[in-house]
């Protein structure tokens, strides 16, 4: 089914929101009606809940990895239609709890998954490496026939009209698409905020915010209401929502993941560049999403892509050295206990691993990133995005307001102004390469390679855990590595404890920006939240930081708690 009802000049916007929620609720109802039966008052924490209202047998599958689920797949030891059905269930509790979906596919996926079973009955091997696995998707990626709204009022009634290149590509490999997941108005907040669907929360503490702009994946996933799901990043979309759910998020370099087929207003305009990329409650499902993604050959479809295949063969062992740079804090912001405990934590297990070295990263410049690349989001002055809430009459949510109207960067950039920000952007790029090179002990006098560089920069993913709603307002943690393009990987670590992550007493703040930041933080209020960290690896070096953050779990025992 899709959206049937397009909008026409003069309607309410209040009844397309009306509409599109009911149809959300309509796609559960066929599945489940008995989802509407959940308490009318939710506890804070909802993981007891979602346990709760699934048979025993379907909360044993959701909460499996999805390395672990394709195994029995693969096995036969579980149909792709139990799965399935399994992860119907999970997701639609999800919504009720977390509010992360704009519909579930029943219809389809167990077509789907029928489909794949009678292929296994019939030659008794799985169709390809993802034979049955549930993927969820983020909604502004297109799924043929169904709608494509991208956050906005207006567009509700829009249909894509094929699917976008990364399902044609998972779906050839065996993939099931079960479900489609929210995210904000603009797709510019580390928040998922937008006026169709409301607000989506964290299943850690619904008062708490599941992060931007794929947060609809996140608490999807956090919910184990899917184990591998498609989002988007172009300032954090995609690791926001995984650190605040404890989960794994890549982004990945530029140009290596197919693109075609997503709604985004500005289409073409990219001078900061928005990836697809993966979230996952393994670093196993990150890793096989790139591996099923890259092994397609995208780039011989999609031309702008650089034709690299997955490097297989890429690991640390033991006797290969292992320098790391820890970023404390961007000299910006200092993040909040939590996340400097985790780094402590983390450095201090490092420390006793032969082959690794530490080494403390000196930030360069982060607040002039910030301000080069909030200068190149909106080089319209955020014109076509306030024209599409305007066709509506939507109102702004409040940190549309503050990415687009309360930034002093967005402005309407003359052909001159626009040419001499990319160019900032350059030059920045090249100091930062600079500032890595110079972590080299030596250089090879024959072919001039450095030795002895950072392979990879430990750092915060954000200057705390999942924030209140509407404080989501510093990105310079993750936006630092889109600008200049570096994959970075995210991974829980921890939870906060509000007995040792106590406010630093005596502490100065660095900036006002820094200052309020630390307004925001009470050790009770974030209990029990997830803590994660972040790899950033320099452009094109996706797999080595993938495989450095396996060596490093190896070797340390992450995470140090159970999730979720």
């Amino acid at each position: 089914m899709s959206p049937k009802t397009k909008v026409t000049e003069g309607r309410p916007w209040r009844d397309i929101a009306q509409e599109a929620q009911d149809y959300r609720d309509a796609s559960i109802a066929r599945f489940d009606p008995g989802v509407s039966r959940l308490p009318k008052v939710l506890p804070q924490n909802v993981f007891g809940i979602l346990r709760q209202n699934c048979p025993q047998a379907e909360t044993e599958l959701t909460e499996k990895r999805p390395e672990q689920l394709l195994e029995m797949l693969a096995s036969g030891t579980v149909t792709a239609t139990a799965v399935t059905t399994a992860f119907l269930r999970r997701a639609s509790l999800a919504q009720k709890v977390t509010n992360c979906i704009t519909e579930i596919l029943p219809e389809r996926s167990l077509a789907r998954a029928k489909f794949l079973d009678n292929y296994f009955t019939e030659n008794r091997k799985p169709i390809g490496p993802l034979h049955g696995l549930p993927i969820s998707v983020k909604e502004h990626i297109g799924m043929k026939d169904l709608g494509l709204n991208a956050g906005y009022i207006a567009s509700w009634g829009k249909i894509a009209t094929e699917d976008a290149r990364i399902l044609q590509i998972l779906w050839r490999a065996g993939a099931v698409f079960h479900a489609r997941t929210t995210q904000p108005q603009t797709l510019m907040h580390l928040e998922t905020d937008s006026n169709l669907y409301g607000v989506t929360v964290n299943p850690y503490n619904r008062d708490l915010s599941a992060g931007g702009s794929s947060g609809g994946e996140g608490a999807l996933i956090g919910c184990r209401g899917s184990c591998l799901g498609i989002g988007t990043d172009i300032g954090g979309s995609i690791r926001s929502p995984a650190a605040n759910n404890g989960l794994y998020g890549l982004k990945p370099t530029a140009f290596r993941i197919p693109t075609d087929g997503w709604s985004s207003t500005m289409p073409g305009a990219d001078p900061i560049t928005t990836v697809i990329g993966p979230l996952s409650t393994s670093l196993e499902g990150i890793k096989l999403f790139m591996k099923v993604v890259l092994d397609a050959k995208p780039w011989l479809q999609e031309p702008a892509l650089m034709p690299l295949p997955w490097n297989s063969s890429f690991e640390i062992s033991p006797t290969k050295s292992l320098k790391i740079g820890i970023l404390w804090h961007d000299e910006v912001v200092k993040p909040h206990p939590p996340i400097t405990r985790a780094l402590r934590s983390v450095v201090s297990r490092l420390e006793k691993v032969p082959n690794v070295t530490i080494v403390d990263w000196k930030p360069h410049l982060h607040d002039e990133a910030w301000a080069i690349i909030s200068s190149l989001y909106f080089t319209d002055g955020g014109d076509e995005d306030a024209a599409v809430m305007t066709a509506s009459g939507e109102p702004w949510r409040p940190l549309t307001k503050w990415i687009i109207k309360e930034n002093p960067c967005v402005k309407k950039l003359s052909m001159q102004e626009f040419f001499y920000w990319q160019e900032e952007r350059e030059a920045y790029r090249q100091e930062y390469a600079k500032v890595w090179n110079e972590t080299a002990t030596g250089q090879n006098p024959g072919t001039g390679e450095f030795e002895g560089v950072v392979d990879v920069i430990l750092c915060p993913v954000g200057p705390g855990v999942a924030p209140l709603h509407n404080t989501a307002k510093y990105w310079g943690y993750t936006s630092q590595w889109n600008l200049l393009d570096y994959p970075a990987l995210v991974f829980p670590v921890s939870k906060v404890d509000p007995e040792v992550d106590i406010l630093e007493k005596g502490y100065t703040p660095m900036t006002d920006i820094d200052k309020e930041n630390w307004k925001l933080y009470d050790p009770e209020t974030f209990a029990g939240l997830p803590v994660s960290l972040q790899l950033v690896g320099r452009r094109f070096e996706d797999e080595k930081i993938i495989a450095i953050l396996e060596y490093i779990k190896q070797q340390i025992g992450l995470p140090f708690v159970e999730f979720p």
